[in-house]
């Protein structure tokens, strides 16, 4: 898992981040919300060590990543898989070539390990038919599942997606959301996602945390969000009439869920000390 203790960040005068505290969950999609503005992308940032951080500590399993030197960092960046909302492909390389870069990077392996290792990651993209095809010549959704091989080559432990469906059509954004649950699941890795969709959060998010004005406003499950009584949170997730009344669809749904509601009962119970 990754943990956040008390992370502050800022820029000259202006305090971004303002003692956030979070736990991303292994074999979970853990969610980052919020408007922009909100912090949520200084935040990723800073986790993955593209940013120090002004104060606080950001644990990977218990290692403290901002207290490590460069050589310390680099061996816990090599268990990192990133995929970029641009995708981040490289033009002149073929998506066989794309994907194997961060072996070829790390050294991992004899050319035929590198080739096999590449060959399972496309295969499990739905893309070995593209292996030899340039970027110019794929759809943007292919090209995010591209991103996706190669963002799981190395056999990651932490996964961050940065707006992950920036630019697809829904029916694309559906299935990129099902690719990186199943992946999650399959590897049990701590998956971080940036995101500003909806369909993202309801459907994928075991765990979601709303920022707000750089401090962490909500934090819980999409069923839980359902139920939330936050104003901030429901007035950012629920802005238009059609959200909203598909919120009370979906409280239906989820309220006849018995062992959902047992739950509940549990969390208002140690809530109130009982």
């Amino acid at each position: 898992m990754i943990e956040l203790q008390d992370i502050k960040k800022g820029f000259a005068d202006k305090e971004i981040l303002k003692g956030v505290s979070a736990v991303m969950e292994s074999g979970k999609v853990n969610l980052i919300i919020g408007a922009s503005g909100s912090g949520k992308t200084v935040m990723m940032k800073c986790i993955v060590g593209l940013m120090g951080v002004g104060s606080g500590k950001i644990l990977y399993d218990n290692q403290d990543f901002t207290a490590m030197d460069d050589k310390e960092k680099k061996v816990v960046r090599q268990e990192i898989g990133m995929l970029f909302q641009g995708s981040a492909l490289f033009d002149s390389m073929t998506v066989e070539q794309n994907v194997m870069f961060p072996l070829d990077m790390f050294g991992k392996g004899t050319l035929r390990d590198k080739k096999k290792r590449v060959a399972e990651c496309l295969e499990r993209v739905q893309l070995m038919e593209a292996a030899k095809k340039f970027p110019a010549e794929i759809s943007g959704g292919m090209k995010k599942r591209v991103g996706i091989a190669r963002a799981i080559v190395l056999n990651p432990k932490y996964l961050f997606c940065d707006e992950p469906n920036s630019g697809l059509d829904p029916q694309t954004s559906l299935l990129i959301d099902k690719l990186i649950t199943e992946l999650t699941k399959e590897y049990n890795i701590t998956t971080v996602i940036n995101t500003h969709d909806m369909n993202t959060v309801m459907e994928s998010g075991d765990h979601i945390v709303y920022m707000y004005q750089g401090q962490k406003q909500w934090e819980g499950s999409n069923k839980d969000i359902i139920f939330s009584k936050d104003q901030k949170l429901n007035d950012f997730i629920f802005a238009s009439e059609f959200l909203r009344e598909a919120k009370e669809m979906r409280q239906l749904d989820i309220f006849k869920d018995n062992k959902w509601r047992d739950q509940l009962k549990n969390k208002e119970g140690n809530a109130s000390g009982k």
